[in-house]
């Protein structure tokens, strides 16, 4: 009786004209809420594709409250583990939700919490509304379904596709045309079944049919299938797909943020265990077969990958007397646009094989995970040689097995994994998440990556691309003073015990970000934003033969103001500046941005006008784009120019979707952009985009 009384008085106070016993889903900006969760676009490395799909999924297939597991939750980034577990214990001890207004009587839940959460997720009668069809009629009825074809192309012309000039000594040029094709298929529904293709052509790569350099049309395929909650197999997956296991130390998929304004959710990693693999990028994939069998609360995961990755092959040396070949390392660029590109695609084959088992507890606090998996190339990898090449992977065959856990304790939330790789070394990651009051929130994790610790499909908490020479202690902070103010922050201290990449020394770092967040009403945010970041790099233009190493500080500030103006009208204004300091005078970069976005009935219009001005690459800006579905934007803008671009979406007919995009980049003072075959001559480069989408 109690709890009908406060979940009436919730509605109520939540949304006083009530008409039905859902809340009505409202159309969400995907691209804000991402664009607040990478605030400092500056890392290239991370899949934003990835993430932005995931979320997208869940938008259209938004989650049940009442069947959902800790991990799916954690996936969307937006609720810290210990609310997460308040959740749980909330509907253990009352059952069922019996609406998604009764969000609000858990512990932890505030309303701007909520009001971000509505639209993935969802409050059903499962008993009622579960589909009981055979597989074949639901794929058939199915509308989460659509076919998109995607065409791109800078309008000028590149240094590499003019004829060669024969006073130049560069003869080498692009084998195809200068257009960027895609095309995709998917179609899925939540804890049921997901299938779906894609292919790419990358500009200058050709579209032909030759089975000698393994091209089929395409350049790039990928193809997934896989099914859900079949008897005990909780995932069945054939064809490409990723794994995300533990805090991805040894297996990762894409869908990762790292550091960035939410200081919170994102340190930890959801264990998502078998993922569809529906990315465009080249590379870190699996490709073959994996299932996930459950024996009570244990759940047994099995996967084998065979694919075929590039890789420059060279005649062999004394030390490898068993190879007629070896390799110096895997080529991930995926472009085969020349003949030396098209040479060393495909060159080697690399198998990964392995397995997990998981346990979970009846309260779902505890979590224990164990891995084992083997890594083989068909070739040596062999490196170069130079010195901070010293401790890294060679030979044809890796192993790891490695260990990760999680545990909920009251409003703590612990989680760490701990891996040893074939040489010996030895990887960890430990930290946890705590709730210290309704108002603050704690995070802290520690990481240890050795020298010589090789683990080819992690990809966890760090500040490197990579698990490897690396120890670092990071601490992050949310505090929400009132409820329409919010103070984010965080300070990472690293270090390098080895020699890096263009840093020959050891070395150390660290970096700080901090961010105040305004709300006044759920239609305008206003946020300042202030990061540092301190790195030894090697001093340029040194000419000793050992380079010396001193700090590099780099410093970014932001302001940004976005506003609903009216139900047609929407503007963002931003304001960027940077600073650079390398034993030399100070650098600096701006940019300022405007946005005038317009949503019509079957309409919608974006546009950005912006303007950049920096003194070098050093202090270059990394802006966030708005762009056509599946894609995600965000150049980076150096020297002194404008850019401004126009995104027009709307809906010729029911089924289908359009978009085009038109930008246009004017640099100021120049007589060429871009370098190499990319070289354009002039001071202009635009770029047009069409993308069409026809659901079934």
């Amino acid at each position: 009786m109690v709890r009908c009384l406060l979940l009436c008085w919730f509605t109520l106070l939540l949304l006083p004209p009530l008409l039905a016993q859902d809340y009505p889903r409202q159309a969400i900006d995907l691209d804000l809420l991402v664009q607040e969760l990478f605030a400092e676009q500056d890392d290239e490395s991370i899949s934003y594709e990835d993430f932005y799909e995931t979320l997208f999924q869940y938008y259209q297939r938004p989650i049940d409250l009442n069947r959902t597991t800790p991990e799916e939750l954690a996936a969307l980034y937006l609720l810290s583990r210990p609310q997460i577990a308040a959740f749980f214990e909330y509907l253990e001890e009352n059952g069922d939700l019996l609406s998604i207004y009764e969000l609000q009587a858990i512990p932890g839940f505030d309303l701007p919490t909520i009001y971000q959460l509505l639209p993935f997720v969802r409050v059903r009668d499962t008993g009622l509304q579960a589909d009981q069809r055979p597989l074949w009629q639901r794929v058939v009825g199915e509308d989460n379904n659509a076919l998109i074809l995607r065409y791109e192309r800078t309008l000028q012309e590149r240094r590499g596709y003019m004829p060669i000039d024969t006073t130049s000594r560069s003869r080498s040029r692009y084998l195809g045309s200068p257009e960027k094709l895609y095309l995709r298929y998917r179609i899925s529904h939540p804890r049921d079944y997901s299938f779906g293709f894609a292919a790419e052509k990358d500009p200058g790569e050709q579209l032909i049919w030759d089975r000698t350099t393994r091209r089929y049309g395409f350049d790039y395929y990928t193809a997934h299938l896989q099914l859900y909650n079949r008897g005990r197999f909780k995932t069945i997956a054939l064809g490409d797909y990723q794994l995300q296991i533990g805090q991805g130390l040894l297996l990762s998929s894409g869908y990762t943020v790292g550091k960035g304004s939410e200081t919170i959710a994102t340190v930890s990693r959801p264990n998502l265990g078998i993922r569809p693999y529906t990315s465009v990028l080249e590379y870190a994939f699996l490709r073959g077969g994996a299932v996930t069998y459950n024996v009570g609360q244990v759940d047994i995961t099995g996967f084998y990958s065979n694919k075929r990755v590039d890789a420059n092959l060279q005649d062999r040396l004394d030390s490898l007397p068993f190879y007629t070949n070896f390799f110096t390392s895997i080529q991930t660029s995926g472009f085969h646009r020349t003949p030396t590109e098209l040479a060393n695609k495909g060159q080697a084959r690399e198998q990964v094989f392995g397995g997990n088992a998981s346990f979970q507890s009846r309260d779902k606090s505890l979590n224990l995970g164990l891995t084992a998996l083997g890594t083989h190339y068909s070739a040596p990898m062999q490196k170069a040689g130079v010195p901070y090449q010293r401790f890294e992977f060679n030979g044809t065959r890796n192993y790891n097995i490695g260990a990760n856990y999680s545990y909920t304790w009251q409003n703590v939330y612990l989680f760490g994994e701990t891996a040893l790789s074939k040489s010996g070394g030895v990887g960890t990651i430990n930290g946890f998440v705590a709730n210290l009051s309704n108002r603050v929130e704690l995070a802290m994790l520690h990481r240890y990556y050795a020298r010589h610790f090789h683990s080819f499909y992690g990809s966890a908490f760090g500040e490197g691309t990579r698990n490897i020479n690396e120890q670092g202690f990071y601490t992050g902070i949310k505090i929400r003073p009132l409820p329409q103010w919010e103070i984010t922050a965080y300070y990472d201290r690293f270090r390098f015990p080895w020699l890096r990449y263009q840093v020959d020394a050891p070395s150390y770092g660290d970096e700080y970000l901090v961010r105040l967040l305004f709300r006044p009403n759920k239609l305008s945010s206003l946020y300042a934003q202030m990061r540092s970041e301190s790195k030894g790099r090697n001093v340029p233009g040194n000419t000793t033969s050992i380079d010396y190493v001193a700090q590099a500080l780099r410093r970014n500030y932001l302001l940004h103001f976005e506003t609903v103006a009216s139900k047609i009208l929407s503007l963002k204004s931003r304001v960027q500046f940077s600073t650079y300091t390398h034993e030399s005078p100070q650098e600096t970069g701006y940019l300022i941005a405007q946005d005038l976005n317009f949503t019509f009935n079957k309409v919608r219009l974006s546009t950005r006008y912006a303007i950049f001005d920096t003194d070098s690459y050093a202090t270059r800006q990394y802006i966030y784009e708005r762009d056509v579905l599946y894609a995600f934007s965000i150049p980076a803008f150096f020297g002194k120019g404008t850019r401004t671009y126009a995104l027009l979406q709307f809906r010729p007919i029911r089924s289908m979707d359009v978009w085009l995009k038109y930008g246009l980049t004017f640099y100021r003072n120049q007589d060429s952009i871009g370098t190499g075959m990319e070289t354009i001559e002039g001071s202009k480069r635009s770029d047009v985009k069409v993308q069409l989408r026809y659901k079934f």
